[in-house]
């Protein structure tokens, strides 16, 4: 009888062919440095011509001038079998490299290696020492055998992933694969019945190198000799085919996959936002978080089914949006804007529900992601599981990825009008009004700059953090965000972008990531606020035109012109000119 099963087994259960003849796999034959090659020290056309069936090689040898491992045509062969009869032995093909395999010693390998590169002084010999000793390291570490480099036995896709696929009009559309296992089998079976005719051991010969080269064009088509084709010249796809590449499998489906619970739309910036927030609309929130909602719904006994859920969600009833805000509380979601180049590209936010179509983002997050707010989109995942959601908040929440992963420095650093704004409060101002002032606290600065008896830029004395410090008004009101670990030195100066890198990244290794965190936040509010209150803009009047501009492009012109009269009076050639 037949076995009566689920059809999903045509996508799990694999089959295998044995082959008559062993054949080396091609992967570590070809791919450099080739591991084979590494192990027996041959080259790569050494070993071809072994493989191929070109040339036959020593396999064990009584005679110190025909080492093991030296390569015979077959001329020279009968010539040196004549010569020296039996002291020596050969053999061909893959069965020859295989038993060459078997034989190695890798720990006495090992040893012999070590010992040959202390000795040598020759830099390109130890470099090849090296290259070697790495792949037996690597065959000792994993409890590989060099041996199970030759296949005896080849695995076959389970067949719901090489389909066939019946067209209209009774042919068939097959996958690839079918046409490369097809070539492989019928190779096969041909060097079985020769073996079994016993037929002349060229024509055996000749079989296996095609049995080799058919198993070599299914595991990667091309890799070597002429590629292969299917009926309309079109390269056969083989397995290697199926993984590499931007449509293998691994970028295409694996890094790449589809996922539900996802939006995209534009973003814009929210200066109101702490660091670890970002806005998200409304009416995605709600698509976004549809399972979530459903199931605080049902809890609260507002519904009994999924079905009277949906409904209630698609009226969208003043409790759906109750529940949604319980629902998005410390939850958080993942951004991502592409390309994402580097880690820095996806990280996690706690949403805020807002009104509007465009997801805000917090400014200091920009440089991570490379963002500007010229019509960037970004992509918003969920995280489902506990698992994933706590994941989320512990790697990935933004203000757990302060320091670039490049260079170990801040990430998180002020740009455009933050550094504009904290540049005006800290300069400072000849002859301003309430210069040389004395103050005894900052919180007394703060009440004479806002009662507007100093200028923000006036030179002043006040007593910072129990010391009398010459600083300025809006150096005195900065030093009120700077964590109590840190010298006031540090903000005591005109801060310039460069100075508040510092400062941050003083502050994460001195006062921690938590300070560092709201210094950053305080830092961004403090710049917005002092920027607008400045109310600087850059007009066409700022840009300054030299007083020399005229001078130097008149003088270009005049050299130009010069190089060309010589060319047309026959002075210099074109390329010269």
């Amino acid at each position: 009888g037949v076995e009566g099963i689920q059809s999903k087994v045509r996508r799990e259960r694999m089959a295998h062919i044995s082959l008559a003849a062993p054949v080396a796999h091609i992967w570590f034959l070809k791919s450099l440095p080739s591991k084979i090659g590494a192990l027996l020290d041959l080259s790569l056309k050494e070993l071809e011509r072994v493989l191929y069936f070109e040339s036959h090689i020593v396999v064990e040898s009584e005679r110190p001038d025909i080492p093991v491992g030296t390569l015979m045509s077959d001329e020279a062969y009968d010539k040196n079998r004549e010569q020296f009869g039996d002291k020596f032995g050969v053999d061909i093909g893959a069965e020859a490299i295989y038993l060459m395999l078997k034989r190695l010693d890798l720990d006495a390998l090992s040893v012999e290696l070590r010992g040959e590169m202390l000795k040598t002084r020759s830099e390109a010999k130890r470099k090849k020492l090296g290259k070697r000793l790495r792949v037996i390291e690597a065959f000792r570490d994993s409890g590989n055998q060099p041996e199970w480099m030759i296949l005896r036995v080849i695995p076959v896709l389970p067949p719901d992933l090489r389909p066939l696929v019946p067209l209209d009009g009774g042919r068939f559309a097959t996958s690839d694969l079918n046409d490369l296992y097809r070539r492989v089998i019928n190779r096969n079976n041909r060097l079985k019945k020769l073996k079994e005719l016993d037929a002349p051991d060229i024509i055996i010969r000749n079989e296996k190198r095609m049995l080799q080269e058919a198993v070599d064009v299914l595991f990667d088509n091309g890799r070597r000799g002429r590629v292969a084709t299917g009926p309309n010249k079109r390269p056969l796809k083989s397995l290697s085919d199926m993984l590499k590449g931007k449509q293998g499998r691994f970028r295409q489906n694996l890094l790449g996959k589809r996922v539900d619970y996802s939006g995209r739309s534009v973003i814009v910036v929210g200066p109101e936002l702490r660091l670890h927030q970002c806005g998200l609309p409304k009416r995605m929130a709600i698509e976004l978080f549809k399972p979530f909602i459903y199931n605080k719904l049902e809890e609260k006994g507002l519904v009994t089914t999924i079905k009277s859920a949906k409904k209630m969600v698609e009226k969208e009833a003043p409790e759906v949006w109750d529940a949604l805000d319980e629902v998005v509380r410390e939850h958080p979601v993942l951004l991502n804007r592409a390309p994402t180049l580097h880690r820095l590209g996806i990280q996690a936010f706690e949403p805020i529900l807002i009104e509007g179509k465009a997801i805000q983002l917090h400014p200091l997050v920009c440089v991570a992601y490379n963002a500007d707010f010229d019509g960037d989109q970004m992509a918003v995942h969920v995280p489902l599981s506990v698992e994933a959601q706590t994941e989320a908040r512990v790697l990935m929440m933004s203000t757990n990825n302060l320091l670039s992963p490049a260079h170990g420095e801040p990430i998180i650093i002020a740009t455009q009008d933050i550094v504009l704004g904290i540049y005006y409060m800290t300069r400072d101002r000849l002859n301003a009004k309430g210069e040389g002032k004395i103050f005894g606290s900052k919180e007394e600065v703060l009440l004479a700059w806002e009662a507007g008896v100093v200028h923000l830029q006036a030179r002043i004395k006040a007593r910072i953090r129990g010391e009398l410090t010459e600083t300025t008004v809006g150096r005195a009101i900065l030093s009120d965000i700077l964590p109590e670990e840190m010298s006031f030195s540090v903000i005591n100066k005109t801060m310039r972008k460069k100075d508040l890198a510092v400062l941050i990244n003083e502050s994460y290794r001195i006062a921690g990531a938590k300070k560092t965190v709201i210094l950053a936040d305080r830092l961004k509010d403090m710049g917005y606020r002092f920027a607008t209150l400045a109310g600087i803009s850059v007009g066409i009047n700022h840009m300054m035109v030299p007083v020399r501009k005229e001078e130097i492009l008149e003088m270009a012109q005049k050299e130009v012109a010069e190089v060309q009269h010589q060319y047309s009076e026959g002075l210099i050639t074109d390329g010269e000119q």
